[in-house]
């Protein structure tokens, strides 16, 4: 009977951990010969490799319903497949928690990638607790960044392996030289972008915040590109502070490399993070950066200031302060972007997806 590897992601988005799974299931199916995916999206069949068999409800009524009813759905799913059939390994991007005891009750190998620090998800005694029991269960842990590693070891003593996020830097190169039709962006002006999820621990607010306290003192503009739960209260900003000629919001942009590549500079502003891919795809284009040094991710990629430069975090002023002298130096700063750009050798697409592929190939064998 042939091993099978079963991909859990019970809700996909449009986000860096859905980009990650594209490029790292798709490249698993063409080493692997029975690849699935669990999840409720089954809209997104186009994205992946069409030998990979998708284990979706029949019908689409989930669709609309809470985070927590998608990952209910699927992790029946999961458990009807396991009934049928015990003979596959698991990997998992997302309800980490729920697929590993699921996998332990039913005997089940399972390999959990966690994209997200600890902050993130383990905010009290209780879930600190129950983490350090449950990822533990787990035959293999995937983090994506060496701080991340250390921080899982030290909170829940758990010993993971860190495999950095696959870069094809050729291909957002590419995608970067579509033409397209936007004007928003000035010459002569210092134009900014930021992209991500518009929710709390993304921080947008603090961006608007120091653009609304620099806006008479430079030349600016700034785009900011994404979906989510705080785009009213974005919007509401926006409107009472007069900034509509100064900010323009989109939605979730399929390709944002056009767009990143008419910037003058990226800002990060986000809380927390795992391994942001939007830090390494700017690097790619050469786009300067000032994030937050929040865990975990931007201190490597930014290699702790020498590539980028790093506010305080929930700190606008401290922000609009790095903006102002960024502009008045960005001659100087063209060091830190090469800089940043000679690194990204470390998230070579090829070398990263074979160590998934070795990895996964360790517990098939063992079936």
């Amino acid at each position: 009977m042939p091993k099978k590897l079963i991909i859990f992601i019970p809700h996909i988005k449009g986000g860096g951990v859905e980009k990650n799974f594209f490029i790292i299931t798709n490249f698993l199916a063409e080493k692997l010969s029975n690849v699935s995916v669990i999840t409720i999206n089954k809209e997104y069949k186009n994205k992946l490799n069409k030998k990979i068999k998708i284990i979706s409800p029949v019908n689409n009524r989930w669709k609309e319903s809470s985070i927590y009813t998608k990952y209910f759905i699927a992790l029946l799913l999961l458990v009807k497949t396991i009934l049928t059939d015990k003979n596959f390994t698991i990997l998992t991007f997302q309800a980490n928690w729920y697929s590993i005891a699921i996998s332990k009750i039913f005997g089940i190998k399972i390999i959990s990638r966690s994209n997200t620090a600890p902050e993130g998800w383990s905010k009290s005694v209780v879930k600190n607790f129950l983490y350090k029991i449950i990822l533990n269960l787990a035959n293999s842990v995937i983090v994506n960044s060496l701080e991340f590693k250390n921080q899982i070891k030290k909170k829940f003593n758990v010993n993971s392996t860190c495999i950095l996020n696959p870069l094809n830097k050729n291909e957002i190169i590419k995608l970067s030289k579509k033409k397209i039709k936007f004007s928003f962006f000035k010459k002569n002006f210092l134009n900014i972008i930021s992209l991500g999820r518009f929710t709390d621990q993304k921080n947008h607010i603090l961006i608007l915040k120091s653009i609304n306290y620099i806006n008479n003192k430079i030349p600016i503009r700034l785009l900011l590109a994404g979906s989510g739960e705080n785009y009213n209260k974005l919007s509401a900003y926006i409107k009472k502070k007069n900034l509509h000629k100064t900010i323009k919001m989109v939605n979730f942009l399929e390709n944002p490399y056009p767009y990143i590549n008419k910037s003058d500079l990226l800002i990060l502003s986000s809380n927390f993070e795992g391994l942001p891919n939007i830090l390494l795809e700017a690097q790619c284009l050469k786009k300067f950066i000032i994030s937050t040094k929040c865990p975990t991710g931007p201190k490597e990629i930014l290699l702790n200031g020498k590539a980028g430069l790093f506010f305080k975090m929930n700190d606008h002023k401290d922000l609009a302060k790095k903006i102002i002298f960024y502009f008045a130096n960005r001659k100087k700063m063209k060091q830190k972007i090469n800089l940043g750009y000679k690194n990204l050798y470390k998230y070579d697409k090829s070398n990263n997806l074979n160590k998934y592929y070795k990895l996964v190939l360790k517990y098939l064998s063992k079936l």
